[in-house]
């Protein structure tokens, strides 16, 4: 499986490590209960199809990067910054 870093081109991903779903938000700490945070750690679905992953480009630029890998065939559709990604889901966008 080959990973378009936006930084770096296209790599093997041998040089990245995945860090897992990049769909769950975590909740406040100090608001949630200890039942939202056990939800957020421990619980996870598990999809079959596309879905949208955290991955880090660790033998490269060391950029995070959110993944939209089809779980099912590996080709992987999209890759953008997790940063780019965040503030676009801070300001409210569907990024």
């Amino acid at each position: 499986m080959r990973i378009r870093c936006p930084h770096c081109g296209e790599r093997d991903n041998g040089e990245f490590s995945y860090l897992g779903d990049a769909t769950v938000i975590r909740p406040d700490g100090m608001d949630a209960s200890p039942q939202a945070m056990h939800d957020y750690v421990y619980l996870r679905d598990n999809p079959a199809g596309p879905h949208r992953e955290l991955w880090y480009h660790a033998a490269g630029c060391r950029s995070w990067l959110v993944v939209t890998r089809d779980t099912r065939s590996h080709a992987i559709h999209d890759v953008s910054s997790a940063l780019e990604v965040a503030l676009a889901r801070r300001a409210g966008g569907a990024a």
